[in-house]
């Protein structure tokens, strides 16, 4: 069976990976630094390294079904199904261990609707989902670690314990919105009820207010994580997840890790 996209073919790997070339071979030597080209007993692949890599970016990005992926590289459906099961946890991102003193972060959590009952739960846009917290860069935008996923209805406050990306950036300046109430992060300030704030004098500017500095900024901060996520969500796995386990686990770290070499060029 003849395949239609090969990596061999440079026009094929940005519109299903969103990387150029370069950043590409990035990602095939981080593979290879993993061990993915090491000689294994049985049956050898019937793709090279570059072909196979270029078959989970595209089945995550178009999240066609694995008949359709397979016909499309020339391999079984079972073939397919093996080589995203052997290089999807290969292509996790490594979470940052360190930090400079002036680095500035962002939590969030985000849904990824997801078929598999035992890790998903109905959430509040009504579908099964799985609750993922993503910290990124404030300053590059770069994707920093990604939470294990839990059910769809916890609590972001909760999951940013839970899931393990609260004690990932130990003591950085973490910035989150108003539900992460208790969890030690940075909130905006939040008015209270009924006071209302002096207008601004006719005959010259009053100085800046710094609680209200404060809350602007706090606004601000999480919409830098909504730009994020809206380029993680050109793969289109992470709108309608059908992998069960730890695959929806898995798209999510190597999709953050193809988002980091984008950006880093």
């Amino acid at each position: 069976m003849a395949s239609v996209i090969t990596a061999s073919e440079p026009s094929w790997i940005a519109p299903f990976t969103g990387l150029s070339p370069r950043c590409f071979g990035k990602l095939v030597t981080v593979l290879r630094r993993e061990g993915a080209d090491a000689v294994r007993k049985g049956r050898p692949w019937s793709l090279p390294l570059e072909d196979r890599a270029l078959l989970v970016a595209a089945y995550w990005r178009t999240n066609l079904t694995m008949r359709q992926i397979a016909l499309l590289f020339g391999v079984s459906k079972s073939a397919a199904d093996r080589i995203i099961d052997h290089l999807g946890p290969m292509l996790a991102l490594q979470p940052r261990k360190r930090f400079a003193k002036d680095t500035v972060l962002i939590v969030d959590g985000t849904l990824v609707p997801a078929h598999d009952h035992t890790t998903a739960a109905r959430s509040e846009n009504c579908r099964s989902s799985t609750s993922h917290q993503v910290v990124i860069d404030a300053d590059t935008r770069l994707v920093i670690v990604v939470g294990r996923p839990l059910t769809g209805n916890r609590d972001d406050s909760r999951a940013a314990d839970e899931s393990g990306a609260e004690a990932a950036v130990g003591t950085a300046v973490t910035i989150a919105d108003g539900y992460y109430p208790g969890a030690g992060l940075v909130l905006p300030h939040r008015r209270q009820e009924g006071l209302v704030l002096p207008h601004p004098r006719q005959d010259g500017e009053e100085p800046p207010d710094p609680k209200q500095a404060r809350d602007t900024s706090g606004k601000r901060a999480p919409a830098r994580f909504v730009h994020v996520f809206a380029r993680m969500r050109t793969w289109k796995i992470l709108r309608d997840c059908r992998l069960n386990a730890d695959g929806v686990h898995h798209a999510m770290l190597g999709i953050a890790l193809m988002h980091n070499l984008g950006l880093a060029g």
